[in-house]
């Protein structure tokens, strides 16, 4: 389910930098975190989602999460902007 809420997003931006960015600026509605990346990678991002209340999803894999996105390589953060 989480993935196909991915797919189906109108404007998504991909990597934690970039993710990050984004919810300084007060775009973003809703953030995806992947399990399996590391900790040191997400962890910013998923303190100032709580920060900001922004929902959070972790999903399993960053490899799909990347695959939703139409990637061909794995994403840490995925954001979800208005």
């Amino acid at each position: 389910m989480s993935y196909e809420k991915v797919k189906k997003a109108k404007k998504t931006i991909i990597g934690t930098k970039q993710a990050v960015k984004a919810m300084c600026t007060g775009h973003v509605t809703e953030i995806f975190v992947a399990l399996n990346a590391d900790d040191r990678i997400t962890t910013h991002a998923v303190q100032l989602a709580q920060k900001n209340g922004i929902p959070i999803v972790f999903v399993d894999s960053k490899k799909e999460l990347g695959r939703a996105c139409g990637i061909q390589v794995g994403a840490a953060v995925v954001a979800i902007t208005e």
